[in-house]
C-alpha cells in the first residue's frame, strides 16, 4: 500500500511539472515550477545515458590531448613570461587526487616545459594542432547534442575559432589573475584591509577568487561551444551551478581518495590511473550537466514528458504554417524581423520540432535569415508568391528521396493524390482489381528483373 501511494504521489508530481494546465503565476511558485521542470529534464537526460556516454568519450580524448592542448596554450603565455600564473589552477585541478595528483601535475607541467613547438617540424606541428582541434570538436559535438543543433561549425570556423580560444583564452585568464593580484596589492586595498569589516570582506573575496575564475570559465564554455546563440545570463547561472558542483565534487572526491588505500593495495601502480579516469569523468559530466541546465533554462518548451518528440505530419504542418504566418505579419507591416528563438518560444512545442521545420522552409527559400545577428526570420519571397500549398508541399517534402524506394504496391490514383480524401476500404480496392502485383511478386534486393 505504501509503495502504491508513493507511486501515485510521484505520478502526481510529474503531471504537475509536465502537464499542468494552470502553471503558477506568482513568485516563488513560478521559480519553483521552473526549477522543478529543469531538474526533471536534466535528471532524465542523465538516466537516459546520453550525457554519461559523451562524458566517457571526452575522457578518452582528454588523455590523448591534454599535453598538446597545454603546450599550445602555454606557448603564448611562455612567450609573454606569464605562464607561472596558470600553474596554480593546474595544481588546483589535480589537488583532489591527493599527493599522487600533485605529482602528476608536476609531470604534465614538465612535459609542457620540455616541449618546444618551434622544433617539432611541419608534420609534428600539424599533428599537434589536429589533436587539439579534435578534442575541441568533440566537445562541440557534445554541446550540439545537448542544444539539439544539427550542424557543426564549418572547417574554416573550427580552425579560426578553436585556435583563437586556445591561444587567447589562457592569456585572458592569466590577465584576470594578474589584475586581481594587482588590485589586492594596491595601496587603497591595503589601507582598507586595516579597517574592519572591510579587511575580512577583502580577505574572503581573495579566497573566493579561484572559484570566481572557475565560474567564469564554465560560463565562457557554455556561451562559446554550442553552434548557436546562448544568452549570457543563463550561461552565468549554469556556470555558477557547475562551479558549485565542481567545488563540492572536489571535496567529496578528495575524501574518497583519502579513504581508498585498499584500492591502491589491489591495483598497485594502476590505482592513480583509475583515479584519474574517474576524476576526469566527473569533471566532464559536471560540465555537460551544466550545459543541459542552460539549455532547458533558455528553452523551457523543450521540457516534455518524452525526451524526444514524435514528429507527426499534423504537428509539422501546423508548425510550418504558424512559422510562416508569424514571419509574414511583421514583414507586411514593415516591422523588424522576429528572432527565431522568440518564435520557437511562442510555438510552445519542443525546439527540435520547430528548428527541423524552419530549416526545411529556409532550404526551400520560403524563409530567410535576417537581422544584425542573422537570427531573424523573414519570408524568402514576396508574400503574393507564397501559397499555403507551397508551405505544405515543402513541409511534406521527402528531401532524402526515400519515397522512391517504397515498392509500388498501392494503386496509382491513391499514390498520386495522397489518399487524403479517399474513403474506399482496402476490401473495395482489392475487389475492384486496381491494386498492382503484391510485394511477394516484386523484385527482391539483389535480384535482376525479368
Amino acid at each position: 500500500m505504501t509503495t502504491i501511494r508513493l507511486k501515485d504521489r510521484l505520478q502526481a508530481a510529474e503531471n504537475w511539472i509536465l502537464a499542468n494546465p494552470n502553471p503558477p503565476e506568482s513568485f516563488p511558485w513560478t521559480w519553483l515550477y521552473r526549477v522543478g521542470r529543469t531538474g526533471y529534464a536534466v535528471i532524465r537526460d542523465v538516466i537516459n545515458g546520453q550525457l554519461t556516454l559523451h562524458a566517457m568519450s571526452l575522457v578518452y580524448t582528454t588523455l590523448l590531448s591534454i599535453v598538446p592542448l597545454m603546450a599550445l596554450s602555454f606557448s603564448v603565455l611562455k612567450a609573454l613570461g606569464v605562464h607561472q600564473r596558470m600553474e596554480p589552477l593546474m595544481y588546483q585541478f589535480f589537488e583532489p587526487m591527493g599527493e599522487q595528483g600533485l605529482e602528476m601535475a608536476d609531470r604534465i607541467l614538465g612535459f609542457v616545459d620540455n616541449m618546444k613547438v618551434g622544433v617539432l617540424g611541419s608534420v609534428g606541428l600539424v599533428l599537434l594542432v589536429y589533436t587539439v582541434i579534435s578534442l575541441v570538436q568533440k566537445i562541440e559535438r557534445s554541446f550540439n547534442m545537448i542544444w539539439r543543433v544539427p550542424q557543426m561549425r564549418s572547417v574554416a570556423q573550427r580552425f579560426s575559432n578553436y585556435l583563437s580560444v586556445i591561444m587567447v583564452g589562457p592569456l585572458l585568464m592569466a590577465s584576470a589573475i594578474g589584475i586581481s593580484a594587482t588590485i589586492l596589492s594596491s595601496d587603497i586595498v591595503q589601507a582598507l584591509m586595516t579597517v574592519e569589516p572591510f579587511g575580512m570582506l577583502i580577505l574572503e573575496v581573495s579566497r573566493l577568487m579561484p572559484f570566481f575564475l572557475v565560474v567564469l570559465a564554465f560560463s565562457f564554455v557554455y556561451v562559446f561551444m554550442p553552434n548557436t546563440r546562448v544568452r549570457i545570463g543563463y550561461a552565468l547561472v549554469g556556470g555558477l551551478l557547475a562551479g558549485v558542483s565542481w567545488q563540492a565534487g572536489s571535496l567529496l572526491f578528495a575524501s574518497f581518495v583519502a579513504g581508498s588505500a585498499k584500492y591502491a593495495a589491489i591495483y598497485s601502480s594502476f590505482a592513480i590511473g583509475i583515479i584519474l579516469l574517474i576524476w576526469l569523468y566527473l569533471n566532464w559530466l559536471i560540465l555537460l550537466i551544466g550545459a543541459s541546465i542552460v539549455f532547458y533554462l533558455q528553452h523551457p518548451a523543450a521540457v516534455a514528458k518524452r525526451a524526444e518528440a514524435r514528429y507527426s505530419p499534423e504537428l509539422q504542418e501546423s508548425v510550418g504554417l504558424a512559422l510562416m504566418w508569424m514571419a509574414a505579419v511583421p514583414f507586411s507591416r514593415g516591422e523588424p524581423a522576429p528572432c527565431q528563438e522568440v518564435l520557437e518560444h511562442r510555438m510552445r512545442v519542443p525546439g527540435e520540432v520547430t528548428r527541423r521545420v524552419s530549416d526545411k522552409l529556409i532550404r526551400a527559400r520560403l524563409l530567410s535569415l535576417a537581422g544584425e545577428s542573422g537570427d531573424g526570420l523573414i519570408p524568402g519571397k514576396a508574400l503574393d508568391l507564397i501559397t499555403v500549398q507551397d508551405i505544405l508541399r515543402v513541409v511534406r517534402a521527402d528531401e532524402d528521396g526515400l519515397v522512391e524506394r517504397v515498392p509500388t504496391v498501392v494503386p496509382d490514383d491513391i499514390r498520386s493524390a495522397g489518399g487524403g480524401d479517399d474513403r474506399r476500404t482496402l476490401a473495395e480496392l482489392l475487389a475492384s482489381g486496381q491494386a498492382p502485383a503484391g510485394p511477394s511478386s516484386a523484385t527482391e534486393p539483389g535480384e535482376a528483373p525479368d
